[in-house]
């Protein structure tokens, strides 16, 4: 069974948001923080490179097993990757009031938060961080 690369560190998340180019996706990722700090009441830590995670838990699936955080989010070129672990497939009714948007299996992708409706992306974040799940995985 294969470890994941991508591992919990001690990298300033500060460091990484005020390195962040575009000022508009700065902005959303400072809000971002604020927002899943709140929700989560947990500390953000650095995964990666790349990824600001809040919480972790553990899980077993059929090609992988590791630590993971519950939420976080990631900047990328083009949009905000939200890592939201509620299979989100499963998600239809909030999805629908959310905004413009696409998912993948546990990421949910924004060009810009103004583009989600807040309360039912709170509402998705709460979900994830109080209940995560892997389609295919076991959750420690």
């Amino acid at each position: 069974m294969s470890k994941l690369k991508t591992q919990k560190n001690d990298a300033s998340v500060d460091q990484f948001l005020a390195g962040i180019k575009d000022e508009q996706q700065r902005t959303d990722c400072q809000a971002l923080l604020k927002l899943m700090q709140g929700l989560t009441g947990e500390p953000a830590v650095m995964w990666g490179k790349t990824k600001v995670g809040f919480g972790s838990f553990h899980y077993r699936g059929k090609t992988s097993e590791g630590d993971w955080f519950h939420v976080g989010f990631s900047p990328r070129k083009q949009d905000l990757v939200l890592y939201l672990h509620c299979e989100l497939e499963k998600q239809a009714a909030l999805l629908e009031k959310l905004g413009k948007h696409q998912i993948g299996k546990s990421c949910l992708y924004i060009n810009k938060l103004a583009d989600a409706h807040l309360p039912t992306l709170k509402k998705l974040i709460t979900k994830a961080y109080k209940s995560p799940a892997i389609a295919g995985a076991t959750i420690d």
